[in-house]
């Protein structure tokens, strides 16, 4: 490997863990302050919840809490929810690996629909060129959050799609079962994904067409679609790949919403529940896991913008 995309890597995977240290930190933190604990809720015996809080750790300062919990996920040890009582890294693994299918399925379905039609729009000037770009800038005005209850309302409505989230209880195969729920919360958060995409790739294509080499090339006597696809559209992917890191945490921040809308059994649907009940070391848990979901996202799109574009070693 050339020695500056190797120092270009390490100095990325460096950023990638600092950024799960500082949020979930944050998180625990944050979680701490807020009023009462798990125990604090109408009912509990006082000497139960006493008893409780000391096996867990919460009747120690946040400082000493804040030192267990770091020494503990050093070791890949992230405790015990309070409310499952089970271990937090198996909770988030499970439902980690829920919403890495989500969001992966989400951004292939955006860049499938998002990269040719800014190809399409940024290279053609037409009524139909035209149109595609007023209903990308119609669809990118609405939040995920939104473009979920509208698919919602829409299945509701016509029974094409199941409402209420993933049920493991239902018959059938496991990847037909989960592909039926995974049609609606996937194509809520890929279309306003494919509509951003669609606008960075026009106009990524449209400077590339005003190129010296592509004007060249044109005078040359190269083939329209030569021209598209051979010249304009390698010069126009740098700028692109550039902001896929951005759309990579969109991505991410939006399934949150989308999950608890659609009842999608993720890790952003488990975060509701771990905030609602105060379970502290489960929001720690899940919002170490997010920040590592979203750095490994972060860095596939960097090594992609290296590959595509060496002159990023020299930022290392």
């Amino acid at each position: 490997m050339h020695r500056g995309l190797l120092r270009y890597l390490v100095r990325r995977v460096l950023f990638a863990v600092l950024l799960v240290f500082l949020v979930s930190s944050a998180a625990l933190l944050l979680a701490d302050l807020a009023p009462g604990d798990a125990f604090s809720d109408f009912g509990v015996d006082p000497a139960l919840a006493a008893a409780e809080r000391h096996r867990f750790g919460f009747d120690r300062p946040f400082i000493a809490q804040y030192a267990s919990w770091l020494g503990r996920a050093a070791r890949f040890d992230l405790g015990e929810s309070v409310k499952y009582r089970r271990p937090v890294s198996h909770l988030v693994a499970e439902r980690a690996a829920k919403t890495a299918l989500l969001g992966a399925t989400a951004l292939v379905l955006a860049t499938i629909i998002g990269i040719p039609a800014g190809i399409l729009t940024g290279s053609r000037r037409n009524v139909l060129t035209r149109a595609a770009q007023a209903l990308s800038l119609a669809v990118l005005s609405v939040p995920s959050l939104v473009t979920s209850f509208g698919l919602l309302l829409l299945a509701s409505r016509t029974g094409w799609l199941p409402v209420g989230g993933f049920s493991s209880g239902d018959q059938g195969s496991f990847w037909l079962t989960t592909g039926r729920y995974l049609v609606l919360p996937a194509l809520a958060l890929a279309l306003p994904i494919a509509a951003t995409l669609e606008r960075l790739q026009s106009q990524a294509m449209d400077d590339a067409m005003r190129d010296p080499s592509v004007r060249a090339a044109l005078a040359r006597g190269c083939s329209p679609r030569r021209i598209v696809w051979r010249h304009a559209f390698r010069l126009s992917l740098t700028p692109v790949l550039a902001l896929y890191g951005v759309i990579v945490g969109s991505v991410l921040s939006g399934s949150f919403a989308v999950e608890i809308v659609t009842s999608w059994p993720g890790l952003g649907a488990l975060m509701f529940e771990a905030l609602v009940a105060r379970d502290l070391f489960l929001v720690a848990g899940c919002a170490a896991v997010g920040a590592m979901l979203l750095a490994a996202g972060i860095l596939v799109a960097d090594v992609a913008l290296a590959i595509a574009d060496p002159r990023v070693e020299e930022l290392a």
